[in-house]
């Protein structure tokens, strides 16, 4: 679950050059960005986006996004996003994104995004948590 949000939220998202924060939800930073590249609360590079594509840190692709529709590396589909909800493969519902806030299905926070677009949050939920 947790990693369809991460690629959920990264992919509604467009790319910034400077470097932007991930929190879980006692906010502690697990993470940032930085241009198209991703990274883990120590600073190592666990994955990085070209275009729709998706790549872990070893540089295989991991995803990619089509539209609303959100497919893992062999191409199942795994998740869509309607508006600002969250969806698995099957229609389940995952969560939500309300500003920079991330929600469960429950409505609890599970985490926020400083100055993240929305793609990036989506993609770093997904696959990276």
């Amino acid at each position: 679950m947790k990693r369809f949000l991460s690629l959920v939220l990264f992919v509604m998202m467009s790319v910034l050059v400077n470097a932007q924060y991930m929190y879980d939800g006692s906010g502690h930073q697990i993470g940032r960005t930085s241009g198209e590249y991703y990274y883990d609360g120590s600073g190592h590079q666990i994955g990085r986006t070209s275009g729709d594509y998706l790549y872990d840190g070893t540089g295989h692709q991991i995803g990619r996004f089509s539209g609303d529709y959100i497919y893992d590396g062999h191409g199942h589909q795994v998740g869509r996003i309607q508006g600002n909800y969250l969806y698995d493969g099957y229609g389940h519902l995952l969560g939500r994104l309300d500003g920079d806030y991330v929600y469960d299905a429950s409505g609890h926070m599970i985490g926020r995004a400083s100055g993240l677009r929305r793609k990036q949050v989506l993609v770093y939920f997904y696959f990276f948590m």
